[in-house]
């Protein structure tokens, strides 16, 4: 996923800032002051805590006395004195918070989520005193009502009409009593999410299963044994075996443990995350539902749902639903093939059980295996991590014609970060920074996401800014006697977070509000899921897959399996997809009646129950745990965005299956309209350029394995 910074003001330019030192000559807080490093990397090794709520306050108070400016300026409103101006003003507070949101997500310590509970109230109240300003927004308004005839670019003027969107749906146009309601409204919102997330990562972190009987660990692989026993041993339990809800951990013993009793407690482990006490989610939630609630009325929209898709692709939530549901129905009546065929497997083996919930990874691997002949365990050995990021690293220098070099002398936020530079491969020029970080920590959130540390531009003096960017990861790490070998999914995972790195990394729009990943929510994710059709591919396979012991490439009989294979099981991984994505609208289109409870819970079973939900497949995220929907307002109700830009990456990567996957001109012609454009362009138009016709799902039935229904059996009831 794309990490998502909430708040239009967070949206501006890094650029140097003028040295601040005090009249003893003090040691200087290293925001205040040019970094002095290579590219501008922010001085990770020189920032200490109590350096971040100093330039937080700083940084607002600049920002408040730029956007002053701005708003009394007594010449008329032009694009470059009102537009670009918002757009270069708060560069510290920007500075600042780029760096602390993103080291609040992998290194989330005791003293970060103190300050944060004092800093993102403080940043979303600044950032509600710039939307709601009357002043600021005449001269938008000005300029949006006479924006066809101020001779603007295109970019120009769809940033024009984007600003005044931004202002209109951050309260605008309300009274000033509802201004202020407004604001309690989003602060309390920022202090739930704080709440939410610590609540998130203590109970995953509380969460563990302990073995001290050998025979228990049957099946599971030998390096997620070897990671359980280093676990225990740093926990005080030396000679037993520790497994957390951390992926690397949970889906091998759901995947590959003979004991169903163990796979039984990780599978009502995780999906009972932070539903009880102290870490209980489930009150938190309901205040949220509330609180969006009125939230969408006072901004004049009859729910939260219709509020968030209004600005994107989807328009409507009954349009983001619509395409679920053909989606759905295809995916469900896959999901009774699956179940049968495990269970057939199950039964001839003298198994004696139906199948459960905890047992569908672990069949379907078994099925796998027999029917394809396919071995995950067998699969890894050719996928080590740094196997595999050569293999990102090649497929840019084939497709985009950029290169990747490492800068260890490069400061970096923690000591398991690598950071590269990247250029043209032809003339040298200086194209990105970009950063990995892959392993999991206790302090670190679970998932993989991108983000930037600096995002790029290019002003009209022709000053030009060139992002950082990074990709973070929980894989398998590496044990003893092997390295990182990395599952077919989390192979996946690193091409999908390296699409939306390229995304960010090889952006050429100008203007910093439309740059990189600032684009619609529901288009965001076509970089990086197109991305991932190359992962498997034999053209990039004998680039980057070798076995860790004897360097042997990936031979073609595996590569025909994990060709074949590749539909395996998508009914079960299509359901719980686009379950969650159905979930979350329906949370967004829940508005609560006045003093009613909410019932998680119940709310989740109705919506399985009206969508005839299978009952051997849970939500991939049960709410409790839903960061995406309920650890801020980034995806919420736009969780359906992975599958909406399916449809677009899917239809978009059959183009190059035609034209060859690494045919120069259709990479050039992926590169230039939509990597490079950013949000520069309405984004149907700028898919329609690229592909030659408006997307159909269709294609996504296609690569899923599945089988369209008649339009009029959708799944639901």
């Amino acid at each position: 996923m794309k990490s998502i910074i909430t708040g239009a003001m967070l949206a501006v330019a890094l650029t140097t800032i003028p040295p601040a030192m005090n009249a003893q000559n003090e040691r200087v807080n290293p925001f205040l002051a040019p970094y002095g490093t290579v590219y501008d990397i922010p001085p990770f090794e020189k920032i200490k805590y109590s350096d971040y709520l100093p330039a937080f306050e700083e940084g607002i108070a600049r920002q408040r006395a730029e956007i002053k400016a701005i708003a009394e300026n007594p010449a008329a409103p032009t694009f470059e004195n009102t537009i670009l101006a918002m757009e270069k003003s708060g560069e510290l507070l920007t500075r600042v918070m780029l760096v602390f949101s993103s080291l609040n997500e992998t290194d989330n310590t005791p003293e970060m989520q103190e300050i944060s509970e004092v800093a993102y109230p403080m940043v979303s109240a600044a950032s509600d005193e710039i939307s709601m300003n009357p002043a600021l927004f005449k001269r938008v308004k000005s300029l949006y009502d006479n924006r066809e005839k101020l001779g603007l670019s295109a970019s120009e003027k769809k940033a024009v009409e984007d600003s005044y969107k931004s202002f209109t749906r951050n309260g605008a146009l309300l009274s000033d009593e509802q201004k202020e309601q407004l604001k309690e409204v989003n602060k309390r919102l920022t202090d739930l999410y704080l709440v939410f997330n610590k609540n998130l990562l203590a109970a995953t972190n509380d969460f563990g299963i302990i073995v001290d009987n050998e025979a228990e660990l049957a099946g599971i692989p030998a390096g997620t044994v070897a990671t359980a026993a280093s676990e225990a041993a740093a926990k005080g339990h030396a000679g037993k075996w520790l497994f957390t809800l951390h992926a690397p951990s949970r889906l091998p013993v759901l995947k590959f443990a003979s004991d169903r009793g163990l796979r039984e407690k990780m599978y009502k482990g995780y999906t009972g995350l932070a539903s009880s006490a102290p870490y209980d989610n489930r009150p938190v939630i309901g205040d949220i539902v509330k609180i969006r609630a009125r939230k969408a009325a006072i901004l004049g929209f009859k729910d939260y749902a219709s509020y968030m898709t209004d600005n994107v692709m989807a328009k409507t939530p009954e349009a983001a639903n619509d395409l679920l549901l053909q989606i759905w129905g295809p995916a469900k009546a896959k999901v009774a093939e699956e179940v049968a065929e495990m269970q057939a497997l199950a039964d001839s083996e003298g198994a004696g059980i139906k199948i459960a919930p905890w047992d569908y990874y672990y069949y379907a691997e078994k099925v796998r295996a027999k029917k394809y002949d396919l071995d995950e365990k067998e699969v890894s050995a050719y996928f080590a991590l740094d196997n595999v990021r050569k293999g990102i690293f090649s497929l840019a220098e084939k497709l985009y014609g950029v290169k990747f070099s490492e800068l260890p002398e490069a400061p970096k936020y923690n000591p398991e970060v690598t950071v590269y530079d990247v250029t043209d491969a032809k003339t040298g020029e200086h194209v990105a920074v970009f950063m990995t970080d892959y392993f999991p920590r206790a302090s670190k959130r679970q998932g993989a996401w991108m983000s930037e540390f600096k995002g790029s531009f290019v002003d009209p003096d022709g000053t030009v800014g060139r992002p950082i960017i990074y990709n973070v990861g929980n894989f398998t790490r590496p044990t003893a006697d092997t390295p990182a070998l990395l599952t077919v999914d989390e192979v996946q995972t690193m091409f999908h977070e390296f699409g939306h790195g390229l995304h960010g990394m090889l952006s050429r729009a100008k203007l910093r509000s439309q740059s990189g990943t600032n684009v619609d929510r529901d288009f965001v994710e076509l970089p990086s899921q197109i991305t991932e059709h190359w992962a498997f591919s034999p053209e990039l396979l004998k680039d980057y897959a070798f076995h860790y012991k004897t360097g042997e490439a990936i031979p073609a009989s595996l590569v025909d399996k994990l060709e074949a294979a590749s539909t395996h099981n998508q009914g079960f991984m299509t359901t719980e997809l686009a379950g969650a994505a159905l979930l979350d609208l329906a949370w967004g289109s829940y508005v609560p009646a006045e003093g009613e409870t909410v019932d998680v819970d119940k709310f989740e079973k109705e919506v399985a129950a009206r969508l005839d939900m299978p009952s051997l497949i849970a939500y991939r995220y049960r709410s409790p745990y839903f960061k995406h929907i309920f650890g801020s307002d980034g995806y919420a109700s736009g969780y359906y965005t992975y599958l909406w830009a399916e449809v677009l990456d899917t239809d978009g990567f059959e183009l190059f299956k035609e034209k060859g996957i690494f045919d120069p001109a259709t990479a050039r012609s992926f590169k230039e309209n939509i990597l490079e454009m950013g949000g520069s362009v309405d984004p149907m138009e700028l898919f329609v350029k690229f592909r030659g016709h408006r997307p159909s799902v269709n294609a996504l039935l296609r690569n899923r394995g599945l089988q369209p229904l008649d339009i009029n059996q959708k799944g639901g009831k």
